[in-house]
C-alpha cells in the first residue's frame, strides 16, 4: 500500500511538471495571437474580452476559469448544449472560437496556478448539479479538472452527462502520462480539423487512441451483460 501510495504521488508530481513546462512553452508563444484574439473580442461586441465562470475543480471545490467571450453578454449561463438556439448568442467571431477551441487559451493561467491540468475532466459549471453528482458517486471529483480530456475526444457536446461520466471514470482508471499524451495529440488534430464528419473521422484514424475502447453508458452495458 505504502509503495503503491509512493507511485502515485511520483505520478501527481511528474504530471504537475509537464502542466508547468508545456503550459509555460505555449503561452510564450501563444502570448502575440492571445492579443490579436483579445483585440478582435474587444472590437467585435460589446462586453469584456474574458468570461470568467465559477466552475468545479478538484473536490469539488469552486474557482474561476476564464475564456475569450465568444457569447453575448445577455446569455443565460448555463452549459452550452443547453441553450434553445445556442447559434443567436454567438459573437461575430464566436463561432470561430469555439470551433477551434481558441476561447480556451486563457485557461493556461488556470494551469499555471494549479487549478486545472492539461489533461483531465472538464470542469463543470457551478449549477451542473446532475454532473457533479454523478462525478462524485465515480470517485471522478477528485482528479484535477484539464484543459482537455478523455470525454472531449470521443464526443464533447454530444455525450449525456452519464456517457461524460463514464469515459471520466474510465480515464481516472487508466491515467499515465502516455495516455495524456495520445489525448493531447488527439485534441491537436481536432483543433487543426475542427468541422466537417471527414475531417472528425481522418482525425479519430490517425489518432493513437483508436485502438482504445469508448465509454459505454448502463443502457449499453446492460444488453452487453
Amino acid at each position: 500500500m505504502q509503495k503503491r501510495d509512493e507511485e502515485i504521488g511520483k505520478g501527481i508530481r511528474m504530471k504537475r511538471w509537464f502542466d508547468l513546462a508545456v503550459t509555460l512553452a505555449v503561452s510564450f508563444v501563444a502570448a502575440v495571437p492571445c492579443l490579436i484574439l483579445a483585440l478582435a473580442v474587444k472590437l467585435t461586441s460589446r462586453g469584456p474580452i474574458l468570461y470568467w465562470s465559477d466552475r468545479v475543480g478538484r473536490d469539488n471545490q469552486l474557482f474561476k476559469m476564464p475564456k475569450f467571450r465568444s457569447m453575448r453578454i445577455d446569455t443565460p449561463e448555463v452549459a452550452s448544449h443547453l441553450l434553445v438556439d445556442s447559434e443567436r448568442w454567438l459573437t461575430p467571431i464566436g463561432r470561430l472560437l469555439r470551433s477551434t477551441s481558441l476561447d480556451e487559451l486563457p485557461q493556461l493561467w488556470c494551469i499555471l496556478n494549479g487549478s486545472m491540468s492539461l489533461v483531465g475532466p472538464r470542469p463543470a459549471l457551478f449549477n451542473q448539479h446532475d454532473l457533479i453528482a454523478l462525478r462524485t458517486a465515480r470517485g471522478v471529483h477528485r482528479l484535477t479538472p484539464g484543459l482537455t480530456g478523455w470525454a472531449q475526444i470521443l464526443g464533447r457536446d454530444e455525450f449525456t452527462i452519464e456517457q461524460k461520466t463514464d469515459a471520466d471514470a474510465w480515464y481516472a482508471a487508466h491515467q499515465s502520462m502516455i495516455l495524456d499524451l495520445k489525448i493531447l495529440f488527439a485534441t491537436a488534430l481536432h483543433v487543426v480539423h475542427p468541422d466537417g464528419s471527414q475531417s472528425a473521422q481522418t482525425s479519430r484514424a490517425a489518432s493513437p487512441l483508436e485502438a482504445m475502447p469508448a465509454p459505454q453508458n448502463a443502457a449499453d452495458q446492460a444488453r452487453a451483460a
